[in-house]
């Protein structure tokens, strides 16, 4: 890795030697939603764009039940071998620890990347305290000029997902168009009824969206929504793979990734 001027991301571009500040003020993003809904996917494929338009972007996957690493590429596309567990274990997270565990991706070096690694989960390490959530995102903040953040579905034994929650600048979230989705939503929001919990800074997104889900009944069982991100065979096939940052070249992805680039526009300004 590159630690050039506090950094973990690699500068050898003659105009690429800035931090690059987000125009929309908005640094660190929450995807957060039901089981099944995509958050993993929409967070892969949103930092994968960030880093492709040369924007220094940390992704952290906050699932420690199911890690997500193994689900998103090879393990050969990966330079490094190391643990979102072992940056939560330590009694204080500092940068330096932070960017010693950052995971780098051979094909995208605006890209690092946090997480559990295979064979691992919760009780892999020693439990952590709200204060190694919150120290992790603040030493994220410092480190890079964008964050995409994975969180769990379930937070009530998830510290992690539920800091990053109310500490983003920004949240998707992320339901299916079915009545089950609402509902699983409906009882994980009061766990989050506290004053930090700012709806404003929510978008709510439609995702995995067939074409003969109409309009109206979208909006008879998600109410308004900023997003709709569209149904794409190419993604799923993808996802079945574990190959998320592979590129999507297909007809029937080209509305999933002009969804990605006005979610990018919208919340980051880029």
């Amino acid at each position: 890795m590159n630690f050039m001027k506090n950094s973990i991301f690699n500068r050898k571009d003659g105009g690429d030697d800035g931090r690059m500040e987000p125009e929309k003020g908005n640094q660190v993003l929450a995807v957060w939603g039901s089981p099944g809904c995509g958050k993993t996917t929409v967070a892969v494929k949103l930092a994968a764009y960030l880093a492709q338009q040369k924007k220094d972007v940390a992704l952290l996957l906050c699932d420690m039940n199911t890690p997500m690493l193994p689900c998103i590429c090879p393990p050969g596309d990966l330079e490094e071998e190391h643990s979102l567990g072992s940056i939560l274990a330590a009694s204080h997270v500092s940068e330096s620890l932070v960017r010693h565990n950052c995971i780098t991706h051979k094909r995208f070096r605006h890209l690092a990347i946090i997480g559990m690694r295979k064979g691992e989960n919760e009780y892999t390490y020693p439990p952590y305290e709200r204060t190694q959530a919150e120290e992790l995102l603040e030493a994220l903040r410092n480190i890079a000029p964008y964050v995409v953040i994975d969180c769990g579905s379930s937070i009530a034994n998830d510290i992690l997902s539920a800091i990053a929650l109310l500490k983003s600048d920004a949240v998707l979230r992320m339901v299916n168009c079915d009545l089950k989705s609402i509902s699983y939503l409906s009882s994980q929001l009061p766990l989050l009824k506290e004053s930090r919990w700012d709806a404003e800074k929510q978008y709510r997104v439609a995702s995995n969206v067939y074409p003969n889900e109409a309009s109206g009944h979208m909006e008879q069982v998600l109410g308004s929504v900023a997003f709709q991100i569209p149904h794409s065979g190419e993604v799923a096939s993808q996802t079945l793979e574990g190959n998320l940052f592979k590129e999507l070249g297909l007809k029937d992805s080209r509305a999933f990734r002009k969804s990605l680039e006005s979610i990018a526009k919208e919340v980051f300004g880029c």
